[in-house]
């Protein structure tokens, strides 16, 4: 897969730094905002996919006047420049988090395990759905559901 998670900077890195999005960000025009520089943070000093309210909460522990559409904003925003990325993990809510973390996921169906997987995994399906279909894929978007080896156990 060539798809590149995150846009470069200029060493051709994706994002490493609040700065080197913010250096982004204004290069876009966009705005280096307070909340933004807070759920960027938050962002960057977990490694747990957190939804939108669990975002929300974090930085109005910092900022108790943010408001949640300002969280789906920012978000939204950041999407849209590759910084961020969300996930569907099954039934519950969109889980976000930095696209240069991004990676796929395997849930087990009858437990509820999941497995994050390496992209590596994915490089056969994705040329094999480009060259056949003309289609690119993006396993960072849902999870693939099936059963996990502890369930499949007699």
């Amino acid at each position: 897969m060539s798809k590149q998670l995150a846009p470069p900077d200029a060493r051709g890195e994706p994002p490493s730094t609040v700065e080197e999005v913010f250096a982004l960000l204004r290069a876009q025009g966009g705005r280096a905002t307070p909340p933004r520089r807070i759920l960027l943070e938050i962002l960057f000093d977990t490694d747990r996919h957190l939804t939108a309210e669990e975002l929300a909460t974090a930085v109005q522990k910092r900022s108790p006047d943010v408001h949640l559409s300002t969280i789906y904003r920012n978000l939204e925003e950041l999407q849209k420049l590759g910084v961020v990325t969300h996930t569907h993990l099954g039934h519950g809510p969109v889980t976000y988090q930095l696209a240069a973390h991004a990676h796929a996921h395997f849930i087990c169906d009858q437990c509820g395990k999941r497995v994050e997987a390496k992209d590596e995994l994915f490089q056969d399906l994705a040329c094999k759905a480009e060259r056949e279909l003309g289609f690119t894929i993006d396993p960072h978007h849902v999870a693939i559901f099936g059963r996990c080896s502890d369930c499949m156990a007699p």
